[in-house]
């Protein structure tokens, strides 16, 4: 209620364009963090929690937006994008406003630790997604880098929604210290489960389109997997196909063959494990009640999509 109250415009279209965004769903996943978080380390107060969930919910829809056009994308979450309805000028500019909202309301709350770790935040996302595209069509790119690009993108995000919980209820550095860790390493794990699932999941549960990522030339794990296991032939084939301005039908049944021979949607999920017990294990430090259970049940979910 709080986000579509602070979205209304009297330009018509960019009330449409919000109001259709915000329509297609989508889980709210990193407000959650925000709210459970600050519940988590005792906050008590007004309403500064739904305020700043709200904000950090404005990012992510503004970054959706945008990567929406950058991604030429037809579909997010099984319904059309705003640019596939509006045209791509108009998406971004949408997605701008919605970043000038989210900005308001920080300054609104005051908090210059949250004002500080929120804008920095929408920085480091903007990097991840130039990085990303400065390796685009890099079949032989790094792991180290691959890491590095989802670090900044997505886990960013996931990590200063559980610290700006911690910040909202004055904890101290250890506790915020712990709830940044639990959400870097679940947004991790959450980013390398969705590259995985981009190789076999079903359209109508995941509402993407398969295969996405390596049609638009993003390297994923899975891919980087290959490579490295690959001889010397399926490396310089995976080479030209990524290297190409387009990639076919075939292009991808061909790659899918050199998945399931090195079991890479398989390695692919167990990297992703690996930091969601990074994840969990965070959250040791904190007593054991509802709020941590919640915190904790999120890792497991972030795989079983």
């Amino acid at each position: 209620n709080l986000i579509q109250e602070k979205l209304k415009s009297e330009v018509n279209l960019i009330q449409k364009m919000s109001d259709h965004h915000l329509r297609s769903g989508g889980k709210r996943l990193r407000a959650l963090l925000t709210l459970e978080s600050a519940k988590l380390t005792g906050y008590k107060e007004d309403d500064r929690d739904i305020n700043l969930a709200a904000c950090v919910e404005l990012i992510h829809s503004a970054t959706l937006l945008h990567d929406d056009v950058i991604d030429e994308s037809e579909l997010r979450r099984g319904v059309k994008t705003t640019n596939s309805v509006w045209g791509n000028q108009s998406s971004i500019l949408v997605g701008d406003y919605l970043l000038s909202r989210c900005f308001e309301m920080m300054v609104e709350d005051g908090d210059l630790e949250v004002l500080k770790l929120l804008s920095s935040t929408s920085s480091k996302i903007a990097q991840g997604e130039v990085l990303q595209l400065q390796h685009k069509g890099e079949a032989d790119l790094l792991e180290e880098t691959y890491i590095d690009i989802i670090n900044l993108k997505t886990a960013s995000l996931f990590s200063a929604a559980t610290k700006t919980g911690a910040c909202l209820s004055a904890s101290n550095e250890k506790e915020k210290k712990a709830l940044e860790s639990y959400g870097r390493n679940l947004g991790l794990a959450f980013q390398i489960a969705d590259d995985a699932l981009d190789f076999y999941a079903k359209e109508k549960l995941f509402g993407k389109e398969i295969g996405k990522d390596f049609f638009e030339g993003k390297v994923t794990l899975p891919m980087i997997i290959i490579f490295q296991k690959g001889n010397e032939e399926e490396k310089k084939f995976l080479n030209q196909i990524m290297k190409k301005d387009k990639r076919s039908e075939k292009d991808f049944n061909n790659t899918l063959y050199l998945i399931n021979k090195y079991k890479a949607v398989e390695a692919t999920f167990k990297k992703a494990e690996y930091f969601v017990n990074v994840s969990y294990d965070s959250l040791a430090i904190f007593p054991d009640n509802e709020d941590k259970k919640i915190l904790q049940n999120l890792t497991s979910f972030s795989l079983n999509r």
